[in-house]
């Protein structure tokens, strides 16, 4: 089974999942309000400049303003160092970490020489608002086509490192050479590869004119503006995921669908064929079994096939994965059953890493392992899963505990938090009172309540009908006692629509 591209679309909402061999290896999610800002190119406001943090607050319409960082501020007293040799080209389509050339300090000049309180100033998203952080950006902006990007504020040529012939590396910086806009760079992705020069010259022309629309944009605009929208999610999976290693697209709305064969016509003519438009009445997802794949992204715990399994907890800033071995007893010694599990899991975890969209800091717990070599070839085995990912990845040694720490770059919000929302029973923390505990918190608010209130007939105490039995069966001699201690009746209300942790005591 080959890798496929399939999208369904439900009102609003547009979904894009990417299978490989018939597993969902990456899901994405756009459903109108909730939608992704990286890449669009605005026209910003400084509100608040804070040179403890080398960072600015810019307005630029969205709900929190945008966190600009001194070492994503291209000026001319930064020193540019793009190595106009190799470019890795796989972490998406921001392409150059702005910041990573500057993150040291060395050599940035204090945020309060760069910008100033209510100065405009032209920004790109390269950060998705997460939580309650709003979207980080950079003045460093890059336009994504389908064989090159656009980086209108570099002077430089950038060839993928993995095109690795230098006849075809000359013959591609050469006509780029030849043929940008003075002083406007591009980088030349990995796909160009053994593409005509005419269909780079289109690539270049298209990004060109984009940047030519947001300075004319930029002109008439008054910020807070938005200078350029990228792609919707569809055209931006098909411009960066649909490549020849992908054999066919599934598309079930018609309009879509018409859409994306006019967008590849233009950019990838010979990938139209694999296009289908879904025409069945079962909903897509079902036809390829999807929806059961993203149930399963939302557990905590993921089984893998030989019995073991994965826990997986995640916090804001860190996610914990813990391996375990479950039902899996092995064959020979518990060293090589360790391995075996281990081994498994790592598959596992990089493809949750991917499909969940897991970013920050991550803490893998293995199974320990005695042997220096079998950890070795844990950590070996981790490396080469990771290649897969277009995420950017940071991937210590393991330790003599069996854990790895790794992080891996986060642009967007998690899959997870994304489709769910925090429980209104547990706020997230995954556990609630028991009812036991919270029938002794109501006898100790009785108390409180009948001090501040020893002239009131009687004391009420609204609760969920399973603490309602107990305080009547198991504490019936409790409440009896405060009755006759207080000189008050205690009345016990059952409320169907109260959860097990709500309750209200009051006098009357």
């Amino acid at each position: 089974m080959g890798n496929e591209i399939i999208i369904n679309t439900t009102g609003r909402e547009t979904r894009v999942a990417i299978m490989e061999r018939g597993q969902l290896a990456e899901l994405h999610i756009d459903r109108g309000d909730h939608t992704s800002y990286i890449g669009n190119v605005y026209l910003g406001k400084v509100v608040r400049v804070l040179p403890g943090m080398q960072a600015a607050f810019v307005e630029i319409g969205l709900e929190r303003a945008a966190f600009l960082y001194a070492g994503d501020i291209y000026t001319e007293f930064i020193e540019r160092t793009l190595d106009s040799a190799n470019v890795d080209d796989d972490d998406d389509h921001t392409v150059i970490e702005t910041s990573s050339k500057h993150t040291s300090g060395k050599g940035i000049p204090p945020i309060s020489d760069l910008v100033r309180e209510g100065q405009e100033i032209m920004v790109q998203v390269s950060k998705d608002p997460i939580s309650t952080k709003g979207a980080r950006v950079k003045t460093h902006i890059t336009l994504p086509g389908r064989f090159t990007v656009c980086m209108p504020t570099v002077d430089n040529i950038g060839i993928s490192k993995k095109i690795s012939k230098e006849k075809e590396r000359r013959k591609l910086r050469d006509f780029v050479e030849s043929h940008r806009d003075a002083g406007c760079g591009f980088i030349v992705r990995t796909i160009c590869q053994g593409q005509a020069l005419s269909a780079l010259e289109q690539d270049r022309d298209y990004l060109q004119n984009i940047w030519r629309k947001i300075q004319k944009n930029k002109e008439k605009s008054k910020a807070p503006a938005l200078l350029h929208k990228d792609q919707d999610l569809a055209l931006r999976v098909v411009r960066d995921s649909f490549t020849e290693d992908v054999d066919r697209m599934f598309i079930d709305n018609k309009g879509l669908h018409n859409k994306i064969v006019k967008f590849v016509d233009v950019f990838a003519s010979q990938l139209k064929s694999r296009i289908r438009l879904y025409k069945n009445s079962q909903p897509i997802f079902d036809t390829f079994n999807i929806e059961p794949m993203i149930s399963r992204t939302l557990d905590r715990k993921v089984w893998l096939k030989s019995g073991g399994y994965l826990i997986i907890d995640q916090t804001e800033a860190l996610t914990a994965i813990d391996v375990n071995s479950g039902r899996f007893v092995g064959q020979n010694t518990l060293e090589d059953t360790t391995l075996l599990i281990n081994l498994e899991a790592v598959d596992e975890i990089c493809n949750q890493l991917r499909l969940r969209n897991i970013g920050g800091i991550i803490v893998l717990d293995y199974i320990d392992m005695e042997k220096a070599e079998n950890r070795e070839r844990v950590y070996k085995a981790m490396e080469d899963a990771l290649r897969k990912d277009r995420a950017r990845t940071n991937l210590l040694k393991i330790s003599d505990l069996g854990l790895i720490e790794m992080t891996r770059k986060r642009v967007q919000e998690d899959l997870v938090s994304s489709i769910s929302q925090t429980c209104p029973y547990c706020q997230g923390t995954g556990s609630i009172r028991d009812t036991q505990t919270v029938v002794y918190d109501i006898i100790r608010e009785l108390k409180r309540i009948h001090g501040r209130n020893k002239r009131a007939q009687s004391i009420f105490a609204n609760t969920n009908p399973e603490v309602a039995d107990m305080l009547y069966n198991l504490e019936l001699k409790t409440i009896e006692e405060l009755e006759a201690e207080f000189g008050q009746r205690i009345v016990v209300r059952a409320m169907g629509h109260y959860h097990i942790q709500q309750y209200e005591v009051y006098a009357k």
